[in-house]
C-alpha cells in the first residue's frame, strides 16, 4: 500500500537527516519530506470523498482513510524530532 511506503519514506528521510551534515542533502530531504506529506494528504482526502459516498461501516475507503490519518498524526507527533 502506498500509505505504508511512504510512511516507511519519512522514517528513513529523518534518521538520515539526523545523521547528515551535507546541507545539499539536507535541503533535499527537508523537500522530499514536503511532497511525501503533500502525497498523504492527497490520499486521505480521496478517501475522505470516498467514505461520505457510501453508507457501509466497514469498506476499503474507511480503513484507508484512518490509516491516513493514523500516519499523518504520528508523522507531526515526530516531526519536533525532525529538526533537532
Amino acid at each position: 500500500m502506498e500509505v505504508d511506503s511512504l510512511s516507511c519514506r519519512i522514517t528513513n528521510i529523518r534518521k538520515v537527516y539526523c545523521i547528515t551534515n551535507h546541507i545539499g542533502l539536507r535541503e533535499r530531504l527537508i523537500y522530499e519530506n514536503k511532497i511525501i506529506y503533500q502525497r498523504l494528504n492527497e490520499i486521505s482526502s480521496i478517501a475522505k470523498v470516498l467514505k461520505n459516498r457510501t453508507s457501509e461501516r466497514i469498506n476499503f475507503s474507511n480503513l484507508l482513510a484512518e490509516k491516513c490519518e493514523r500516519t499523518i498524526a504520528e508523522k507531526r507527533f515526530e516531526k519536533n524530532l525532525f529538526f533537532l
